[in-house]
């Protein structure tokens, strides 16, 4: 019986007609359908986690230092030349070793900042207000410095001795809601992904049924002559692998010029250069797309010798 099973293995696709049980486009096109959403919520997901390590790269080592009455004097120390308020907050970022850089914003820029505010005011710009304005001082932090929330009240309270009344203001609060966002756009992509799966799980479960159903009296043939159910079912799940895999293959490609065209939109507000593939889309998607075909497949094949095997266990 060992030896007729050998030679008739390579009929047996023929014999239990699967290419016209599980044949048509109704199992690739809804598995690409399943790839192509699979891919967007992956790309999303990415997306959001590195959107969230900008964040806080960015943020978290920027700081904004307000001095008031920047252009008052203050007394000479021992020795030294005259300063400003504003001279001797400066003079002291420069000489912390939590600070790589800082700059103070200029009067063009303080305009542009005010502009929303001001236009509806009808005045010009800054200099057209009768009040006051501190000056602003834009400062970026080392990277990693070592125990970074004593290193920053050591610099606040050195800003505030060196010119009393000097505010530093840090991004810690609008950084944890941006992180928190991002953590919630990522959690959403990752739950689509898993819904996608379970879905695409489904249509293959029934899409092998209905082959099943439709060879009945095929497989109890081969089954009565001695086929094993591994092999019966790996019969099913090569082909269901197959179909699958063609459908996971179709909808990563459809993906690819839609996640291209979404990362060129997004490209002014990333301050990326026009021209050239777009640096907003997370380089580990350009790995993990590929796996898109092959995990349909090893989704069907899975799929398929489960569903196979559970059906043959219920025949006489």
């Amino acid at each position: 019986m060992a030896g007729w099973w050998v030679m008739a293995e390579p009929r047996i696709r023929d014999e239990l007609g699967l290419r016209s049980a599980l044949g048509g486009l109704m199992l690739p096109v809804l598995v690409a359908a399943m790839a192509f959403l699979a891919a967007l919520a992956l790309a999303g997901a990415l997306a959001a986690a590195a959107l969230s390590h900008r964040w806080q790269d960015g943020a978290a080592s920027t700081l904004t230092v307000q001095v008031p009455r920047p252009d008052a004097p203050l007394p000479r120390l021992q020795d030294g030349p005259e300063e400003t308020r504003l001279d001797r907050v400066m003079a002291r970022l420069h000489a912390s070793s939590a600070v790589a850089s800082a700059r103070a914003l200029s009067e063009e820029e303080l305009t542009a900042l005010l502009r929303p505010w001001l236009g509806a005011m009808g005045e010009p710009g800054a200099a057209g207000l009768a009040l006051p304005l501190p000056a602003v001082v834009e400062v970026h932090l080392v990277p990693s410095p070592p125990d970074p929330e004593h290193a920053l009240d050591d610099l606040s309270a050195g800003l505030e001795a060196a010119a009393p009344g000097t505010v530093t203001e840090s991004h810690g609060v609008w950084l944890e809601r941006l992180s928190g966002l991002a953590r919630s756009l990522q959690a959403c992509a990752w739950l689509v992904l898993a819904l996608v799966v379970g879905v695409a799980a489904c249509v293959v479960t029934i899409a092998t049924r209905a082959g099943l159903s439709a060879r009945r009296d095929s497989i109890e043939i081969v089954h009565g002559l001695g086929a094993t159910d591994g092999r019966i079912a790996a019969a099913f799940s090569f082909r269901a692998m197959r179909l699958a895999g063609l459908g996971g293959l179709g909808g990563t490609l459809l993906a690819l010029p839609v996640l291209i065209g979404i990362a060129v939109l997004v490209r002014p507000f990333t301050g990326e250069v026009a021209g050239g593939l777009p640096d907003s889309v997370p380089g580990a998607l350009w790995l993990c797309l590929p796996a898109l075909p092959v995990g349909s497949a090893l989704l069907g094949w899975l799929t398929a010798q489960g569903t196979v095997r559970r059906w043959l266990r219920g025949l006489p």
